[in-house]
């Protein structure tokens, strides 16, 4: 899985921590403050989107008054105690992070997530040592599926995109990361179960914890 690879690039949330319900509880208290029901396909809605394109999205759809950084700035109230001390991270991410800087392969973070509650995350875990680089899609010019925020983490680790290898959970995050020309390991989140087939269709590996990527790894060498 590692073969001749020469950086790592992960997503943050549902991939590193297990952050992704948060957001559906924020949207439902953010919708009902309004007298707003969340559609059914909030997820599919928003998948992939960065902070802002998010914002941009319920701006538009759901008709609302208040500016971009309005809505953004009233996301990031909400949710920053829960990203400064309550999001666990999901299994086996540690020793996975450890495993790559024992064997000196670099590692970024490309999310889709703002970069404040990105780094209350990390410093809540204290990670900060893993990652060279942390990009936002709010930072480029289009969010996932397009390549542009992996394209720029493998910019900032001066890593080839064949050389690439990316862990996503989600099909908008895979679509990116294979666009970015990296090859990429899916991991199992609850959160994107309903499109787990297509998610393993378009992934060049699966696994269901971070540990599976490290004992892949150790049983093909």
């Amino acid at each position: 899985m590692f073969d001749h690879i020469d950086g790592v690039v992960f997503d943050l949330d549902g991939t590193l921590v297990d952050s992704m319900g948060i957001w559906y509880e924020v949207d439902c208290e953010f919708l009902s403050k309004r007298g707003l029901a969340v559609p059914a396909n909030i997820n599919k809605l928003t998948e992939g989107n960065s902070f802002t394109e998010t914002a941009i999205l319920f701006k538009e759809l759901f008709h609302l008054s208040e500016t971009i950084e309005e809505i953004k700035k009233e996301w990031i109230l909400m949710t920053l105690d829960y990203y400064q001390n309550k999001i666990p991270l999901k299994d086996g991410v540690l020793d996975l992070l450890e495993y790559l800087k024992e064997n000196k392969i670099p590692m970024a973070i490309a999310t889709s997530c703002s970069r404040a509650l990105a780094q209350a995350v990390i410093r809540q875990h204290n990670l900060e040592e893993y990652f060279k680089a942390i990009v936002t899609s709010c930072e480029v010019a289009k969010g996932k599926p397009h390549p542009d925020v992996f394209l720029k983490a493998l910019e900032l680790m001066g890593v080839e995109g064949k050389n690439g290898l990316a862990f996503e959970d989600t099909v908008a995050g895979v679509e990116a990361a294979k666009a970015a020309g990296m090859r990429v390991v899916a991991v199992y989140d609850k959160h994107s179960e309903d499109y787990v087939d297509e998610i393993k269709e378009k992934a060049d590996y699966f696994v269901l914890s971070m540990d599976e990527a490290i004992d892949a790894n150790e049983m093909a060498v």
